[in-house]
């Protein structure tokens, strides 16, 4: 045990890093979808050039209620559409720019997409966010900085003013060369700016101070990913840096792994200013952004999502999955079929949690207000913790009967900061004096999800090694799969 006295001042410091509001709505959601569409359906590319005919883009069949409905059956809660993309084609009739569906013959000239999908979404229960590419290939002021910044304050503007409330606006840093042949500078804080005024509860994503890019397009995840981070990976020139330059059909596969320790005691040592600074897993269902035929046969199993969904929700990280719509402006029947399996996958996995009807105890309780039971209400508030300064702690317990499980769901009380450095979760069997352990790890965080190969037994023993200052915890749940093959892995 540790006692308020022996824990480093930094450290205290780094535990009292909170999230705000809208970053604990965020975190909330989980699993979301990004739909990409645009010219490019219709061109049978990745990356528009910006001279794209608009009467190209005509979808037949398009459906935005399809769109949620598929999401929904997935478990997702919200969808972020591509309002623009690097190719500078909006899918809403913008006042500052012709190059919109305006100019197409989709629905005679007279649709907006924004406004089908927010419409939809607001119908179908899910939240709306907005993508909008600061890189406009077709825009002629673009690389006249200032020029362009008022113009693409102004198209911000009309997302941010005529589609109702937003939860997310999603920036990525990608940059190129205006016809002037001058690198476009970004006036990041006058779109933020801009942001905070008009939708003050979205999260400013990626290129933003809400959340932050998990550095690739491939579904990877860090074995611990921390929310408490140094404010430089705020730093939008780094991140402009690492974004994409080129089509070159590579960079969504591509890991990075250089960064794989972004928040443990070691790094944030002498950090002066650290934030909370969650990450988001970005990658898509196919191996492109949007809809190729030639890739119908290559939509990710339900497995490989499994994965991506586990290193991601089940790793203090959300999970966005790109969903491309095809040239009739619907889901795929592939990719529909695909997200209606992964909902019935995780509906079956957590449906019953097997601790509701548990005995809770705990190695110390700070007072009656943080009781160990307080990991089973439903109560997003209430939680467990020890008093301060002490860093090792457990909790057992007590299922009442023997019962068998494979996923043990942790969650910390973010609100109170992010704290368990290093656990270990064991079990013991009615009538045995040993105890197994079922699994082991670092970061906990909003959610993480731990699993094993299935287990009989009574009581469950968390055991909190390490810890900033004192740790919380405020749900856990006891879950059997149906079928998880291959899936178990010793370690959460």
């Amino acid at each position: 045990m540790s006692n308020s006295a022996s824990t480093p001042g930094w450290i205290k410091a780094a535990a009292q890093i909170v999230p705000s509001e809208r970053q604990v709505r965020w975190q909330e959601m989980e699993l979301y979808a990004f739909v990409h569409f645009t010219v490019n359906t219709f061109t049978d590319r990745e990356w528009g050039l910006g001279s794209e005919d608009p009467q190209i883009f005509n979808p037949t069949d398009l459906d935005a209620r399809q769109w949620v409905e598929v999401c929904k059956s997935a478990g997702m809660t919200g969808l972020i559409l591509t309002c623009k993309h690097h190719d500078g084609f909006c899918l809403w009739p913008s006042k500052y720019t012709d190059h919109t569906v305006a100019a197409s013959p989709w629905r005679s000239g007279r649709g907006d997409l924004v406004k089908e999908v927010a419409d939809a979404c607001r119908e179908g229960g899910l939240k709306f966010g907005i993508y909008l590419s600061p890189w406009d290939r077709h825009e002629r002021s673009y690389g006249d900085s200032d020029v362009y910044n008022e113009f693409f304050l102004h198209q911000l503007r009309e997302l941010l003013t005529n589609y109702g409330e937003v939860f997310c606006v999603w920036f990525d840093g990608a940059c190129g060369e205006g016809p002037n042949g001058k690198k476009q500078v970004y006036d990041w804080n006058a779109y933020y700016a801009l942001i905070r005024e008009l939708q003050p509860e979205a999260v400013i994503s990626v290129c933003g101070p809400d959340v932050r890019w998990c550095g690739n397009e491939a579904g990877h995840t860090r074995p611990s990913e921390w929310s408490v981070v140094p404010a430089y990976l705020q730093d939008n020139e780094k991140i402009q840096k690492e974004s994409q330059q080129v089509d070159d059909g590579t960079f969504a596969s591509r890991m990075d792994t250089q960064d794989i320790d972004l928040g443990s005691r070691d790094v944030i040592r002498g950090q002066r200013d650290l934030i909370w600074y969650p990450a988001e897993v970005n990658t898509s269902i196919r191996p492109g952004w949007f809809y190729h035929a030639s890739e119908d046969e290559l939509v990710k199993s339900v497995d490989e999502l499994m994965r991506i969904y586990y290193g991601s929700v089940g790793g203090n990280a959300n999970f966005l999955l790109n969903l491309p719509p095809d040239k009739r402006g619907r889901i795929h029947e592939t990719d529909a079929e695909r997200l209606q399996a992964l909902g019935d996958r995780l509906r079956s996995i957590f449906r019953h949690n097997l601790a509701k009807p548990a005995i809770i105890q705990a190695s110390e309780t700070a007072d009656e207000l943080y009781a160990a039971s307080a990991i089973l209400s439903d109560d997003p508030h209430s939680y467990w913790r020890p008093r301060e300064g002490t860093e090792q702690a457990w909790l057992e317990i007590d299922l009442r009967e023997e019962a068998t499980f494979d996923h043990v769901v942790l969650m910390e009380h973010i609100r109170s900061g992010q704290r368990i450095e290093r656990f270990t979760l064991e079990a013991r069997r009615q009538g045995s004096e040993e105890w197994t352990e079922l699994c082991n790890g670092t970061v906990v965080g909003y959610k993480r999800i731990c699993r094993f190969a299935p287990v009989t037994a009574r009581w469950i023993r968390l055991t909190i090694h390490e810890s900033r200052w004192y740790p919380t915890l405020s749900r856990i749940g006891i879950y059997m799969s149906e079928q998880e093959e291959g899936l178990a892995d010793g370690k959460s």
